[in-house]
């Protein structure tokens, strides 16, 4: 017995390094080739037979001893099973999108004209959708930003709750969902970075939220392709491996910088070490084609929220809709009264008229030339209800944008021209160099994020990409972090652009923020057992796929609750922060052992655990709850709803002890083997 359990985790092993794709092909085989090495024993037991095969005891086979009678006494069966049996149903699998169409050499002439003329009109809507697609989404940012920008503003206020790390970094959370905008978050603390309200070690974990929040928006855009199961457990797992990478990188560096202000001294190093001097504004790209449209709509005054964040009262009564978009400044003297010459600027600007004591002041005016041209400049509104207009509004075209550059993207992509595509995209570099193409896909991701002047776009761009099954998962993690890479390049670019006084606190914080992300990247990529983001999108993108309403439960959880719950205990102080978190963390650990333990233990059944509850209630909630929104549900076929009854019945019997269940671990997961 010893000897079989030596052989089966020996062999194990081997096979986990050659479903990991170990970089070392030899290794599989020669853990393997041990595993065979070993003395063989002459008998087993039934229940450990091949973990593909359904092994039974005693009390739910009939006949225990079938396998005995047919196989030679001296045999052995190894516990192997099929790595093509396990990936045969994968769901993680690109699919094949076939072409049932007629072939190019069966086309008459006229059949030849029209695909090629169809071809070059569906490639026209794609274009469009997506400009589309891109504008949907800018004007969804100011959407956010007109509903919640004010109150951004006040968050960045109180400068002594900044001062706490994991304030900052919930309040950078916060503020970038609130306002859809990396880019806005970061201006407003440079801002207050550069008028002395914050302190750069301060603004630091400001910017580490701000990179959290930044991820919400593909989140949102995975959402809408919920309706196929399998397309939304790739399209989700491709949105959340970017918050995944974020978290993960905040909870090493984090306490790292608060304890030794690493990423401050090491740019402040860098802004000493050089002398830079300020450049241009950073270019703009994307936005020379979609301004056009998105100013028709809506224009801001984003310099309301800055100036609400660093202090002015004034510009709490200003409208964020931008209504002159064309005005001049222009200088004048004043007279004015003062009490006594004393409280004259200068000697010769001050003179006596009678009783009074006169002087001379500067008065700079800003005078109206030129209305903007949006379609709400003479809409007497609030900034909320046009807020929650664009909303519905964006939020209406972001989604049928989406559906239709799905629709197109299966329609387009098939046969052939699919085959081809995921070669190129999703094939490594021959051996030994495949390790390049990742890297390469970093450079990607970075060049295209400087292209479009916003992560947000280029994630929410290729996360449909992922769901159809264009981009593996593995592919779309570096482009992912390539994107993290080229978001802070257009902020250096910006900050560089910065008057001279201002120029090297803007600049030092848009390098804390380069610098934390190549940090980042250099904890979880470069080895590929550390890619921690991808198995744990993976398995989020599962248990979406399993219950559909988890994916909105979970972006409330992770952007809002769990970031206004942090921050209520840490204005509590840190000592509440610790009591509560603490367990917290210890129990999340616990429950993540157990569920590794469970993933990881042989297949077959668990007859020693006796169980109280083996049925998931999730599934029955999850059939509970789209039965009660028949109207909006999205499709669920009817063996399913099958199954989904009877493991509620199942389930409700446990609960009221009416039986007994074996469970059997088949292929990674809990199945009831049988009831007594």
């Amino acid at each position: 017995m010893f000897y079989l359990k030596v052989k089966y985790i020996i062999f194990a092993v081997g096979q986990w390094l050659l479903v990991q794709k170990s970089e070392i092909p030899l290794l599989p085989l020669l853990v393997c080739t041990v595993g065979y090495s070993l003395p063989s024993m002459t008998s087993i037991p039934h229940h450990q037979a091949a973990p593909h095969t359904e092994a039974t005891s005693s009390h739910n086979s009939p006949n225990p001893t079938d396998d005995a009678d047919t196989a030679p006494k001296d045999s052995v069966v190894l516990p192997a099973y099929s790595t093509e049996d396990k990936y045969e149903d994968d769901p993680w699998n690109l699919p094949e999108l076939q072409d049932n169409g007629l072939k190019w050499s069966e086309l008459d002439t006229k059949g030849k004209v029209m695909r090629v003329l169809t071809a070059i009109v569906k490639f026209i809507l794609l274009v469009g959708f997506l400009y589309m697609f891109v504008c949907s989404l800018d004007v969804l940012s100011s959407a956010f930003q007109l509903v919640g920008g004010k109150a951004a503003g006040d968050i960045f206020q109180d400068n002594a709750v900044l001062s706490n790390p994991v304030a900052g970094l919930v309040i950078g959370v916060l503020v970038t969902v609130l306002v859809q905008s990396s880019s806005t978050s970061s201006s407003i603390v440079v801002s207050m970075v550069s008028s002395g309200l914050l302190e750069v070690q301060s603004a630091v974990p400001v910017i580490m939220g701000a990179n959290i929040g930044t991820s919400v928006t593909n989140t949102i855009v995975a959402m809408m392709q919920a309706g196929d199961r399998n397309e939304f457990r790739r399209a989700f797992a491709g949105a959340t491996v970017h918050d995944f990478f974020n978290w993960l990188s905040v909870v090493i560096l984090l306490p790292l910088e608060a304890a030794t202000g690493v990423l401050y001294k090491l740019t402040k190093i860098v802004i000493d070490s050089f002398n830079i001097q300020g450049g241009n504004n950073a270019p703009d790209l994307l936005n020379v084609i979609t301004d056009p449209l998105t100013d028709a709509i809506i224009e801001l005054d984003k310099n309301v929220i800055r100036d609400i964040a660093t202090g002015d009262p004034a510009a709490r009564n200003k409208s964020l809709i931008k209504i002159w978009c064309k005005t001049e400044k222009i200088t004048t003297l004043v007279n004015i009264t003062v009490p006594s010459a004393a409280n004259c600027t200068t000697g010769s600007l001050c003179w006596v008229e009678g009783n009074k004591t006169l002087t001379q002041i500067n008065v700079t005016e800003t005078i109206n030339l030129e209305r903007c041209n949006h379609i709400f400049v003479y809409a007497n509104l609030p900034d909320l209800a046009v807020g929650i207009i664009l909303l519905a509004l964006s939020l209406l075209i972001l989604c049928t944008c989406l559906i239709l550059i799905v629709k197109l993207l299966n329609s387009m992509l098939k046969g052939q021209v699919a085959v081809v595509i995921k070669k190129v995209l999703n094939t490594d570099f021959p051996f030994p160099f495949g390790w390049v193409t990742g890297y390469i896909a970093i450079m990607v991701g970075a060049g295209m994020t400087f292209i479009v002047q916003s992560s947000s776009v280029f994630t929410s761009a290729i996360t449909p990409l992922v769901g159809i099954g264009v981009i593996s998962l593995e592919r779309a993690y570096p482009l992912t972090l390539g994107s993290n890479i080229g978001t802070t390049t257009t902020a250096i670019l910006a900050a560089m652009a910065a008057p001279g006084e201002t120029l090297a606190n803007s600049l030092q914080i848009a390098l804390c923020h380069f610098f934390f992300n190549i940090a980042g990247i250099l904890l979880w990529y470069p080895i590929p057992f550390t890619r921690i983001p991808i198995r744990l999108a993976r398995a989020l993108g599962n248990h979406t796929a399993k219950y559909r309403w988890f994916a909105a439960l979970y972006l409330l959880l992770c952007f809002f609750l769990m970031p206004l719950t942090i921050l209520g205990l840490s204005l509590a102080g840190w000592q509440t922060l610790v009591g509560v978190a603490v367990p917290i963390v210890v129990l999340a650990i616990f429950i993540i052992v157990v569920n590794l333990m469970q993933a990881l233990a042989p297949p077959t059944p668990m007859l020693f655990m006796t169980q109280t509850d083996q049925v998931n209630p999730g599934e029955s909630y999850d059939l509970l709850l789209m039965s009660l929104v028949k109207s909006t549900r999205i499709s669920v076929d009817e063996g399913e709803v099958d199954r989904l009854k009877k493991d509620f019945e199942a389930l409700r019997q446990l609960r009221h002890g009416l039986c007994m269940c074996v469970i059997q671990r088949v292929n990674g997961k809990d199945k009831i083997f049988k009831c007594l």
